[in-house]
């Protein structure tokens, strides 16, 4: 080691305090790079192994294939391994407890099937041969009992509705759909199974899975691919038609937890998000190190001049920071990535024991590290201790012996460059335009203290915009259910569902009736968010857009509680729209947008829900509009109305209409036990939809990404809070000398407070005016990079706004405060010797 080097760490070790700073900022820096790439690396891993927890895991499934094709699929190249579904067909249930699943759904998989699908054995064993069945536990605990070892004979068949099949995820459409017998068949219980996550909750069968046999014909191929890359996509289809198969499919969601989506729309959302988030991280980090690294060279110019007048080249001097940086970076580096996989272990922890229900089989969210996450978050913290040490060690190489041992190099003053307008000391007194001047004669600390502050704002507001709109995205991809039961009742029959408002355990209740129209508004007074749509042109007939209308009759008291609650002044007859649409257009991108300009549009045709528009049936008026609908309606690409049912009912009179549909929506402190009260009363016309799981999952989904949300806010605040102390005490004690001249000439005590004051809100008022527009253009181009997959207006986040308004004043009004109330007590001696070594 040479001698620049001992005497720099040597220099390090009686500076403690500086040091120490310095290690901290850097270990701050590297604990958020690791904590965010650890977080993404662990939400991945999660999101993987939830998915396949549900639906299994396979990557492409080709359908209705042959032999002959099965045994191409085998020998591709790329094919890891296979394994096969065939659906049997339907068969009814006698006397069914549940009218909304009147049926036991047939499926079979071969032995490399019933392995790797996520199908939970709850007693007895899986099926060994086609006559061999494992039923789901729903069945038999009702009240057609059945038991493992029974036999069971049945018809099986199809269900279809206008000669179209229907499958599991179409849910029972009662009288309106045939069941079409294909033949008989016997089977033995062998064991029972949990219901499958993959079954929906709506479907209309029971799960009932047998042995795949030989006769594989007809059958559907999951691959699992060795090698996963954008390629797989058209890969997969030219063998498809190279083999004449006529149906490929993707596990899209899975293959996009891997990385792998042929939704351009979606790459670029996820790589601009990427990039403007590390982006930011970077910058931020650059600016906590940059500072700590050029206020250390600062400190250390008497010390450099030194050096040099002992003969130090320039290339010693720069390397002499260069080699500062390299010894915290190796201090910093480790501890960096040791606190950052243990900040976000504790995160997981506290999230683990707050969060139940959110994934498949309780599944939990742990630290997942990879090398490559690991050898990232290296890469990153040198390249930014690098980067930060650059200028600094470029500036002390320039420092000359004179300069630095006068300590005369960060002040180069010239009667224009401190001038000050006749308006600063109108309205700030003598005490303000010092503080003012000095700012301009300490011109590189002042920038770095601004450019300080201007990053922080820019991280705090990209940050809580960023947050906002993950949150916003993560809702505009869920169903929005604020239910925990949906009861239906037949046609123009309220009646048969009131019995049911009062059930056991129930918190909350909302009778409604529901009846359709469509409507046609010219396209000039359609919104300009609505024509983004790409299915837009594809409604329109002769110039008009065509709208589903869905209206809503509440009971007359329900109705006047919503108006309240809503805010609403319409009038008991009138009519509430909720103005927006919500939904996933043909280019699989998330819309959310207005559906009407009530400015232009206050007034709507009816038509019949039959698409001609000749058939007019009469008219309605739109009173007023309100943002939150009532509990169970949900937004979605129809339009809502919503009225009381005296007002419904003179529609249905003036329009002729006499098909409405009953709903009743429920809320239960136990569900479970309301729905076995509602099954033991409730005739075969009423259908029963339970959804407290779904509800619960979107509900500790949300949680889950509000929870990160607010914990990367917490983060970056508190690195910007530390950022602005640390630069702006420094720079404090940097400036003793000129402190303490200042009260040679007879500064008092008071006036010096004045100027200190003044001299906050100079630095307030200068980040603002730069750290806001940045700010601003940050936030828009997270926008547009999510507008490649979510389609929404521009809304900044206003409060965050005006909470760093009044935050950066407050921070830097108590970092002055806090770092000049250490040098109040000096002696004006001492300060005017400024010896920093």
């Amino acid at each position: 080691m040479n001698i620049v080097n001992k005497l720099t760490l040597r220099h390090l070790k009686e500076n403690k305090r500086r040091t120490m700073v310095t290690i901290i900022g850097v270990i701050i820096s590297v604990a958020m790079v690791t904590a965010v790439s650890t977080l993404f690396v662990s939400f991945l891993d999660l999101m993987k192994q939830d998915n396949i927890n549900k639906g299994g895991e396979w990557h492409v499934q080709y359908k209705n294939i042959n032999q002959e094709q099965l045994d191409a699929i085998k020998s591709e190249k790329n094919t890891d391994h296979v394994f096969l579904r065939k659906d049997l067909g339907y068969s009814k249930i006698e006397d069914p407890p549940n009218a909304s699943k009147p049926y036991l759904f047939f499926t079979s998989f071969d032995e490399k099937g019933l392995k790797e699908m996520p199908i939970k054995l709850k007693d007895g064993r899986f099926p060994k041969n086609d006559g061999e069945i494992v039923v789901s536990e729903d069945i038999l605990n009702q009240k057609n009992k059945l038991k493992i070892g029974d036999s069971l004979s049945v018809e099986l068949g199809d269900r279809l509705m206008d000669d179209t099949t229907l499958f599991q995820d179409n849910s029972f459409n009662g009288e309106e759909e045939e069941f079409r017998t294909k033949e008989k068949a016997s089977f033995t219980i062998v064991g029972t199974i949990k219901q499958p996550e993959w079954e929906y909750p709506w479907a209309p069968g029971y799960t009932v899975i047998s042995a795949l046999n030989d006769k594989q014909a007809g059958s559907t191929a999951f691959v699992v691919e060795q090698k996963l890359s954008r390629k797989l996509f058209d890969d997969a289809k030219a063998f498809a038609k190279k083999h004449d198969i006529q149906t490929v499919e993707f596990n899209h969601e899975l293959l996009r937890y891997y990385g792998v989506s042929n939704n351009d729309n979606l790459n670029a959302t996820l790589f601009g998000m990427a990039s403007i988030i590390v982006g930011i991280i970077l910058i931020g980090s650059v600016a906590l190190i940059y500072n700590a690294f050029a206020i250390s060279v600062s400190e250390r110019a008497r010390h450099l001049g030194m050096l040099s007048s002992v003969g130090a080249t320039k290339i010693q001097k720069r390397n002499s920071v260069f080699f500062e940086g390299a010894v915290i970076g190796l201090i910093s580096i480790p501890i960096g990535l040791i606190a950052g996989i243990g900040g976000m272990a504790v995160t997981f922890w506290f999230m683990n024991t707050t969060l139940t229900n959110v994934f498949a089989d309780g599944l939990k969210i742990s630290v997942s590290i990879t090398p490559f996450s690991i050898l990232a978050a290296c890469a990153v913290s040198i390249v930014t201790i690098f980067i930060s040490t650059l200028i600094p060690a470029r500036r002390a190489s320039k420092v000359s012996a004179i300069d630095a041992i006068r300590q005369t190099q960060d002040v180069k003053m010239s009667g224009r460059s401190v001038k000050t307008s006749k308006l600063t000391r109108k309205l700030f007194g003598i005490e303000g335009e010092i503080g003012l001047k000095n700012l301009k004669r300490n011109k590189k600390r002042y920038i770095a203290t601004v450019f300080s502050l201007v990053i922080s704002i820019i991280l705090f507001l990209s940050v809580s915009f960023f947050t906002d709109n993950i949150k916003k995205s993560a809702g505009m991809t869920q169903e929005n259910y604020d239910f925990d039961i949906q009861l239906t009742g037949p046609s123009n029959n309220l009646e048969s569902l009131k019995p049911f408002v009062n059930a056991e355990n129930v918190t909350d209740s909302v009778l409604l009736e529901y009846v359709s129209f469509q409507s046609w508004l010219a396209s000039k007074d359609v919104p300009s968010a609505l024509k983004k749509d790409p299915d837009y042109q594809a409604n329109l007939n002769d110039g008009k857009y065509a709208y589903n209308l869905q209206l809503h009759g509440l009971d007359e008291e329900d109705f006047k509680e919503y108006l309240k609650k809503t805010g609403s002044k319409v009038d008991p007859d009138g009519v509430v729209v909720i103005n927006m649409l919500k939904y996933q257009g043909s280019d699989r991108k998330f819309y959310q947008s207005e559906a009407l300009d009530l400015q232009k549009t206050k007034k709507l045709d009816l038509y019949d829900f039959n698409g001609e528009e000749d058939e007019k049936v009469g008219s309605i008026n739109i009173d007023g509009e309100a943002e939150e609908a009532p509990m169970g309606v949900r937004v979605g690409y129809g339009l809502n109305l919503i009225m009381s049912r005296d007002t419904l009912q003179k529609i249905q009179k003036e329009t002729g209409s006499t098909n409405s549909i009953p709903f009743l929506y429920l809320n239960s402190s136990d569900p479970s036990a309301t729905q076995e009260a509602i099954d033991e009363s409730k005739g075969g016309d009423v259908e029963v939809f339970n959804i407290t799981q779904m509800k619960e999952e979107n509900e500790q989904f949300s949680l889950l990404v509000s929870i990160f949300a607010y914990g990367f806010i917490t983060l970056i605040s508190a690195i910007s809070i530390a950022n602005i102390f640390n630069t702006i005490s420094t720079s404090i004690s940097l400036r003793k000398r000129e402190f303490a001249m200042l009260k040679s000439v007879g500064m008092t005590p008071k006036g010096f407070n004045k100027m200190i004051h003044y001299e906050s809100i100079f630095y307030g008022l200068k980040s603002l005016l730069y750290g806001l527009p940045i700010g601003f253009a940050a936030m828009y181009l997270m926008h547009m990079a999510l507008n490649e997959s979510f389609e929404y207006s521009f809304s900044p986040p206003w409060m965050s706004v005006l909470f760093v308004v009044v935050a950066i004043f407050a921070i830097v009004g108590s970092a002055m405060l806090y770092s000049t109330g250490k040098i109040k007590k000096q002696n004006i001696i001492d300060g005017l010797k400024q010896e920093n070594i």
